[in-house]
C-alpha cells in the first residue's frame, strides 16, 4: 500500500523526522476523503517518545496546518466535555488518539483508563475581531469540530499529553505568528492580547513542561501525570457528529474508543446551562473541573482540607464554615471558605475575583476573571441556608 506520509499543503514532510526515534502508525487511508480540501492524503499519526520529541508539531501528525485551516487527523477523534476548565476564555479543540486496535478502559470515576501510545491534544484559540483583538465569550461546545479557519481565529498552542510505557507525559506547542506550525516550548511562554470589547490587555501564559503537573498531577503521593478532563460525568453529552446527534460516550463506544461501558452513566452537568442540573450541581461541577485536580482528598492542596470534587460530602469537606488554612493574603480577611448566604464574605468568591497571582484561584491557567463563573459560584453561596 502507498505510503499516506505525504502532507497536506503547509505541513511540512514528516520525513524531517527522526526515522530511528518514532513508532509508525498506518494511515487510514479509507478517512482519506475527510481531507477534502488536500490534493495528497492526509499525514500518518506517528509517536514518538519522550526524549526523542519533534520540535514540530506537525511531526505527530495530530493536528497541523491544511490550506487556510487548522485540521484533525481523520484518525483522531474531537471530544467535548461538559464543564471544562477556564482559561482565559479561550477555546479549546480537544482530540484522542488511541493506536490501531487498542481501547480505553471505562471508569466510572476519574478518567478512562487509555491504553500506552494514546495521545490527547488540546488546541487553544480565540476568534479574532477586525483589529486583530480577541472575541472575549464562552464557547459554543455542541459540535465537534474538526478545522479551525485562521483567517477568523488566532490558534495560540496545542499541549499533548502522551501516555508511553512509563507513564504519561505533557508536551506544550506554540503555534508561530504566520499560523503555519507550532514549536515545542519546553520553558512555555507569555503572548500579550487585547479583548475586542474593550477589557484590558493581558498575558495569556503558556505553560512549561512542569507546570502542566500542576493540574495533571492529581494525587500528590503517586507525582503521577493523567489525564483530567475525559471521565464519564465531563464526556456523557450530546454532540453534533457527522450522522446527526449523538450521545457522545455511545459515539466512543461504537468507534471503538472505550470498552465496559455500563448500561448507566453518571449524571453529565454542563455548569454553564441552567437547563443541565440544579444550580448546586452545576456550582459544584465548576468548582471540580477548575479546582478539584488539586483540591481533593489526596491532591497536591490535601493541606488545605478543602475537597471541591463531585463525590466530596456537603458541608464543612467543601468549606461551608470552614477557616481557611495557611492562606495568607488569599483569605482577604474572610473567616471562611463558604460563609452560607453570604458570598462576599467567603474567601471562595473573593479568590476567584483576583487576577493577582498571590491571591487568585485557580493559581495556573489563568491571568483574567471568568465572570460567569463567578456568578455562577456567587449564586449558589447565596442560596445556601444556616449560618456560621
Amino acid at each position: 500500500m502507498p505510503s499516506t506520509r505525504a502532507s497536506c499543503r503547509g505541513l511540512p514532510p514528516s520525513s524531517s523526522t527522526r526515522r530511528s526515534e518514532v513508532k509508525r502508525v498506518p494511515g487510514i487511508v479509507a478517512l482519506a476523503a475527510l481531507c477534502a480540501a488536500c490534493d495528497r492524503l492526509p499525514p500518518d499519526v506517528i509517536r514518538h517518545a519522550a526524549e526523542a520529541a519533534p520540535e514540530a508539531l506537525s511531526a505527530w501528525g495530530i493536528v497541523y496546518r491544511d490550506g487556510d485551516a487548522l485540521t484533525v487527523n481523520p484518525a483522531a477523534t474531537p471530544y467535548e466535555l461538559n464543564s471544562p476548565l477556564f482559561s482565559d476564555y479561550a477555546h479549546k479543540l480537544r482530540t484522542v488518539w488511541l493506536p490501531p486496535g487498542s481501547r480505553a478502559r471505562y471508569r466510572d470515576e476519574g478518567p478512562f483508563d487509555f491504553p500506552v501510545g494514546t495521545i490527547i491534544s488540546k488546541t487553544f484559540y480565540y476568534p479574532v475581531a477586525g483589529d486583530g483583538s480577541v472575541v472575549r465569550r464562552d464557547a459554543e461546545r455542541t459540535t465537534l469540530t474538526r478545522r479551525i479557519d485562521f483567517r477568523r481565529h488566532r490558534v495560540l498552542e496545542t499541549r499533548l499529553l502522551v501516555r508511553g510505557e512509563e507513564g504519561w507525559f505533557a508536551l506544550p506547542y506554540v503555534w508561530n505568528a504566520g499560523q503555519t506550525d507550532a514549536t515545542l516550548a519546553l520553558a512555555g511562554d507569555v503572548v500579550s492580547l487585547s479583548f475586542s470589547d474593550g477589557g484590558e490587555d493581558f498575558h495569556y501564559v503558556v505553560p512549561d513542561a512542569n507546570q502542566c503537573a500542576g493540574c495533571h498531577v492529581t494525587h500528590h503521593a503517586s507525582r503521577a501525570l493523567e489525564p483530567i478532563g475525559p471521565s464519564a460525568w465531563q464526556l456523557n453529552r450530546v454532540v453534533a457528529v457527522e450522522d446527526g446527534q449523538r450521545e457522545q460516550v455511545a459515539y466512543w463506544q461504537e468507534a471503538g474508543l472505550v470498552d465496559g461501558v455500563p448500561p448507566e452513566l453518571p449524571a453529565g452537568i454542563d455548569a454553564s446551562d441552567p437547563a443541565s442540573a440544579p444550580l448546586a450541581a452545576r456550582a459544584r461541577a465548576y468548582l471540580s473541573s477548575n479546582c478539584a485536580h488539586c483540591h481533593n482528598a489526596d491532591g497536591p492542596a490535601d493541606t488545605s482540607a478543602l475537597d471541591l470534587s463531585l463525590t466530596a460530602r456537603d458541608g464543612r469537606d467543601i468549606g461551608v464554615c470552614k477557616p481557611p488554612v495557611a492562606v495568607g493574603r488569599g483569605s482577604g480577611d474572610r473567616p471562611y471558605d463558604i460563609t452560607p448566604g453570604r458570598p462576599q464574605d467567603s474567601i471562595l468568591v473573593y479568590r476567584m475575583q483576583h487576577s493577582d497571582p498571590a491571591i487568585a484561584m485557580p493559581e495556573l491557567g489563568r491571568s483574567v476573571v471568568h465572570e460567569e463563573g463567578v456568578a455562577l459560584v456567587t449564586d449558589w453561596i447565596a442560596s445556601l441556608p444556616g449560618a456560621c
